[in-house]
């Protein structure tokens, strides 16, 4: 009976379904706003050039806080790092509330990034530590639906908002979410620190937070980093891919409302039916991982994404609506079928105790490397074509292809071995 139990853990334990709801809340509202920034920022005064200046500047503080919001996740534990993380984010939201310039909007977003370093890298590793492993890419895929529902109802309703009322309205709708969110995680964190949740499997011991600490986890992923293995070729391969999407996706939001002649509610729908078909291709995006390994899922999804952008690239200007939104949707399922191998395959392929700085170094490099992309996708946009960028992108999808069937193997996942005697 105790091994039917283990091999048949619940998918989703009631903490975890909470975590989540959390999770939904805190980022409707970002999904409200989001792909309306680049236009938010123009009704703020920003140039193109400005707006690309902005996205450089934006992408500077996750730089310096990823790899620390990662470690802090490791050593506090994950629910503790995002109640924390969820303080800074209520002030980002107050401030962008009340922006009257683009530059107060950079300092909402630098606040902003103190709760992504710590939410982003313990959302991944809080549910690692709630799944196993046969069955990992499939909760993955499993959370990730549900938060699709972010992606899904976010865009159109902030579309609508702003189409029928203004930014303004729909920042403060947004705030209220995530002041939601905050109060739910704070009681989580609550609890967590009184003894392990129920239900929480794979909980970790709070440690202190001591340099000699961040040193030896610093230390212990830079040595998977550099040992040519399949960290090595995700680090590359993702670097040479946020560059090439930072160069065009940051001007999405301006692409469809000039070149693809859409308003504000049009471009709303437009990402929200990319966000349905992620969430329906999330959960067979699992089990596709889970059944036959990560790379071919990855691989699928890299070539959806060229086709996606190939048809944005090609597409005259001002196509009918319906071809902008089929071209969403191959994009949705791309990343979909991408999203939970990525994570599931990442999980794997470091030990558990270092996961949260795992996720946490990634983001940085990648946002390293792409540091420049904005500025040059501007410069493109403006000298050369608005499409120019996405061609670009498009390539480099389907070039990545590449490495990722060839590199992207794992002979055994890096589980602890405290956690291999549990099991």
């Amino acid at each position: 009976m105790e091994t039917t139990t283990e091999k048949n853990p619940s998918l989703l334990t009631p903490l975890l379904l909470l975590f989540m709801v959390a999770m939904i809340l805190a980022n409707l509202g970002g999904n409200m706003y989001g792909p309306l920034e680049s236009l938010y920022l123009k009704e703020l005064g920003a140039t193109i050039g400005q707006i690309g200046l902005f996205f450089t500047l934006a992408s500077l503080a996750p730089l310096v806080l990823q790899i620390l919001g990662g470690w802090i996740s490791d050593s506090l534990g994950r629910l503790k790092a995002i109640a924390i993380g969820s303080v800074f984010g209520t002030v980002a939201q107050i401030i962008l509330v009340f922006s009257t310039s683009w530059g107060w909007v950079l300092l909402s977003s630098s606040v902003g990034a103190v709760a992504r370093s710590l939410v982003g890298p313990s959302f991944d590793a809080f549910i690692a530590e709630n799944s196993s492993e046969h069955n990992r890419a499939r909760v993955f895929g499993i959370t990730q639906t549900l938060f699709g529902i972010v992606s899904v109802l976010g865009p159109p309703i902030g579309g609508w908002i702003v189409q029928n009322f203004n930014f303004k309205t729909m920042l403060i709708v947004s705030a209220a979410l995530y002041l939601a969110a905050t109060i739910i995680r704070l009681g989580m964190a609550r609890r967590a620190a009184q003894g392990h949740p129920a239900g929480e499997r794979g909980a970790q011991t709070a440690t202190p937070l001591t340099f000699a600490g961040l040193k030896s986890n610093l230390g212990a992923m830079f040595g998977l980093v550099l040992s040519g293995g399949v960290i090595t070729w995700i680090l590359l391969t993702d670097g040479v891919r946020d560059i090439s999407f930072a160069i065009s996706f940051n001007f999405m939001g301006l692409f469809m409302e000039q070149v693809a002649r859409m308003n504000f509610e049009q471009i709303g729908w437009s990402n929200g039916i990319f966000g349905l078909f992620m969430m329906l291709f999330m959960i067979p995006g699992g089990w596709l991982s889970d059944k036959v390994g990560e790379r071919l899922g990855i691989a699928a999804g890299f070539f959806l994404h060229f086709i996606a952008l190939g048809m944005i690239a090609i597409l005259p200007p001002a196509s009918p609506f319906w071809v902008y939104a089929s071209g969403w949707a191959i994009a949705g399922t791309g990343v979909g079928l991408v999203a939970p191998a990525y994570q599931s395959l990442i999980s794997k392929a470091v030990p558990a105790h270092l996961r949260g700085t795992a996720f946490g170094l990634f983001s940085t490099s990648l946002g390293l490397v792409s540091l420049p992309a904005p500025l040059i996708g501007g410069w493109l946009w403006e000298n050369i074509s608005p499409q120019f960028p996405f061609a670009i992108t498009a390539i480099v999808s389907l070039l990545s292809i590449i490495p990722v069937w060839l590199k992207f193997k794992i002979d055994r996942p890096a589980e602890d071995k405290e956690t291999r005697s549990e099991a």
